[in-house]
């Protein structure tokens, strides 16, 4: 008895233990699946922010995101992010890339040569939307384009509770509509049904945004070159024409002469329109003389 009661606990301990041991693989298994799936969700962090690729039950998310960043060439960068969108099923609602040129100087090379030297800064302000379920990659492939990042902005804003309101106004609006559509004509009902309807296209319209934006992330990229850059352009030495042709004499001299010969024409012009003065003054001036040579004969008679 005693020794079949030594059995039975020995069993026991024994049953005990392999289960023990059993549970702990179980645990230490679970504890490894869980810390394989951090390990990856790490490397997904390192890569693009959890928020472009958040996903949660019964939750909708408006995601947008804004990124500032320095590139080798703005050009060549344009080109494959707008490849890259196109690949993905979205599409580029703007793009304005320019050059802002710091200095501008011209140098002359020969009589008849000069060289334009630009120093200059390309940038390009973008907008793109790319479908919701890609932003994660999209913004992983514009990150492998980068020198330097200065920012990155990414958010997720959520629209449950929006919608859910929207419903509950489309309901509100279709009851009201039933409401009216039960009273006796006038000119009452006729503006209530307007404004109604009104209400009813305002509504749809919300929910088409929302929709729209739900599909489609939108994305605001900023990129420039970190220097600047510098061109030169071969063109015609301005200097020398001007001082070719800034003086010829032999036509200056005639311009001169032709000059002269309008001023005279202009005097004596001039002279014709004013002959009335010119020629009171000339009465005057004969009577002053006459004058004159009269008293002086008086003069001597006297003395």
């Amino acid at each position: 008895m005693k020794t079949t009661y030594i059995t039975l606990s020995l069993s026991a301990i024994f049953l005990l233990g392999l289960s023990s041991c059993k549970k702990g693989e179980a645990v230490t298994s679970k504890y490894e699946s869980l810390q394989n799936a951090d390990s990856a969700a790490v490397v997904v962090s390192d890569s693009v922010s959890s928020a472009a690729t958040m996903a949660v039950k019964d939750k909708q998310f408006i995601k947008t995101a804004q990124v500032n960043m320095e590139v080798k060439d703005v050009y060549e960068t344009t080109v494959s992010i707008e490849k890259s969108v196109q690949d993905l099923g979205g599409f580029v609602t703007h793009s304005n890339l320019q050059s802002n040129v710091v200095s501008e100087n011209t140098y002359d090379t020969s009589n008849e040569e000069a060289m334009l030297v630009k120093k200059y800064q390309t940038e390009n302000t973008m907008n793109v939307r790319v479908p919701t379920e890609k932003l994660g990659e999209f913004l992983t492939l514009i990150n492998n384009k980068k020198l330097f990042l200065n920012s990155r902005t990414i958010d997720a804003e959520d629209v449950t509770a929006g919608i859910k309101y929207a419903e509950l106004e489309g309901k509100r609006i279709k009851k009201t509509n039933e409401n009216i559509t039960q009273l006796k004509t006038s000119k009452d009902k006729v503006n209530m049904g307007n404004d109604n309807m009104q209400e009813e296209n305002a509504q749809q319209l919300a929910n088409m945004n929302v929709a729209d934006n739900l599909k489609y992330s939108t994305i605001d990229i900023y990129i420039k070159e970190p220097k600047l850059r510098i061109t030169e352009i071969a063109i015609t030495n301005t200097t020398s024409i001007d001082n070719k042709y800034k003086f010829n004499f032999l036509y200056g001299a005639k311009t001169a002469f032709v000059e002269g010969s309008y001023l005279i024409q202009r005097i004596f012009v001039g002279l014709i329109v004013i002959w009335p003065i010119l020629l009171i003054l000339g009465v005057a001036v004969y009577f002053l003389r006459k004058r004159k040579a009269f008293k002086k004969p008086n003069q001597n008679i006297s003395e």
